[in-house]
Parts: C-alpha cells; structure tokens; sequence
C-alpha cells in the first residue's frame, strides 16, 4: 500500500508539472516583426504583439532586428545567440524577405539561392535542438499604382520561402498572402491606417509627418499579429492549443 500511495504520487507530480510546462516562442526576423524604442513610437513590430494571443504557457522572445536580412542575421550572430536558446517543444517563427530582396543595399543583399539555403539551414538548427520551426512569408508593403490597383514588390522571395517549407516540410503560416489581401480589401486610402503614416504634427516623435509604407503603427501591428494567428489557427501544430479563446 505504502509502495502504491508513492508512485501515486509521484504520477501525480508528473502530471502538475506536465501543466505547467512553458515554452518560448522565438521570433527570428526584420523590423516589420520587431521591438521598436519608445522614441519611435507609435511603429510597432508585430511580434510585439503576438504574446497577448497565448496563454500563460508560452513566452514570446522576440529577436528579430531593423534591417535585417538572412544574411546578416546569420554573420553579425544573432542566428547562432537565438538557437543556443531553443529547448525541446520550443517553437521557432521565422520571417524574412524584405531585406534579402533589395539589390540597391548591398550591405544586406542575399540572392534567391543563398535565401534559400539560409532558410533551409534555420529550419536544420532548429530541428536539431527539437524545436520546431515555422516560416511565415514577408508582410506586404503598401504598394497602389496609379489606377489605384494594389501590387507586391517582394518579387520570388515569397515563393522562395513557400518552396523552402515544401522541401523541408515545414508548416508555413502565408501572411504574405492574407495581408496582400487585406490591403487590397482596404483599398490606398483606408490601408493608411495600418502603416506609420500620419501628417506633420500628429506624432510627437513624427513633427514633420511620416510617410512609412513598409513598418506599422500600433493598430497595423495588431492587425498583422492578428493575421498570424489566424494562419495559425489552420495548422496542425500543438501551439495553437495554448491560443487565448477570446482571440
């Protein structure tokens, strides 16, 4: 009786800290997912507002950087910093193609076949560690011609990605697509709201106006925060079990 009343309890145990196990979420990435300084308010990176989405179980640790390309992420460290990090269960969103695609800054440049091979190696390291990784394809820029018909500038960067997840088999959240569907759903005028647009005067750190059709006001960063966790939602991932209901 004695014997059964301690493997009770040691079942029991197994049980209270299986419920209480947390994770992290990381986020690995450029600027439209980034912590922003409070001189640059109100840009705000998505990633500042994906924690408010998850239960007390997960962690978001945001790592991504202004600028940022694969490339750089992996040479200046902060690929290699981030996966010492990630534990078993940990999950790990990566986003980039913003900057890897612009061919007019060298400093940041990665062509479509280094992009893959970069994405293909972070998807590697994380498994390696038994975490587990996600691609989300690039945020679309507000982009309308003169027509006033929206169009993306990403170019094959996002296909990049899409084949990346195909060939690793890896589960990939397309806000890509669902946000290019936003803003054309918008239209060029109410799209502005989403972005650091503003005229001169209505941000105390903006006095001459903002005209950032790339990067996010606190509004649009919910809204993209939101995106992702609707993409996540249609995944089989264990992850989106610890999504608050009320979201």
């Amino acid at each position: 009786m004695k014997n059964y009343l301690i493997l009770l309890g040691i079942v029991l145990l197994l049980i209270s800290c299986s419920d209480t196990q947390t994770h992290t979420v990381f986020l690995a990435g450029d600027s439209t997912m980034a912590e922003k300084k409070a001189d640059k308010y109100p840009e705000t990176g998505w990633g500042m507002k994906l924690n408010q989405f998850f239960t007390e179980k997960m962690t978001v640790e945001n790592h991504a950087k202004n600028g940022r390309s694969t490339r750089t992420f992996i040479e200046e460290g902060r690929w290699d910093s981030l996966v010492s990090k990630v534990g078993k269960g940990d999950y790990v969103f990566i986003q980039f193609g913003h900057n890897d695609q612009s061919k007019q800054k060298i400093d940041r440049y990665t062509s479509p076949d280094d992009f893959y091979k970069n994405l293909s190696r972070f998807v590697d390291d994380v498994r390696v560690k038994k975490g587990i990784p996600v691609l989300l394809t690039p945020l679309m820029r507000r982009r309308f011609d003169e027509n006033g018909v929206f169009y993306d500038v990403h170019g094959e960067y996002p296909d990049v990605i899409r084949k990346v997840a195909a060939d690793k088999k890896v589960v990939l959240l397309d806000v890509h697509k669902s946000s290019g569907d936003l803003l054309a759903k918008l239209g060029e005028e109410k799209s502005r709201a989403l972005f650091l647009i503003a005229q001169p005067g209505v941000w105390e750190n903006y006095p001459d106006g903002s005209n950032d059709n790339t990067h996010f006001n606190e509004y649009g960063a919910q809204e993209m925060a939101r995106l992702v966790v609707s993409a996540l939602k249609d995944t089989e991932l264990e992850l989106k079990k610890e999504l608050k209901d009320e979201q």
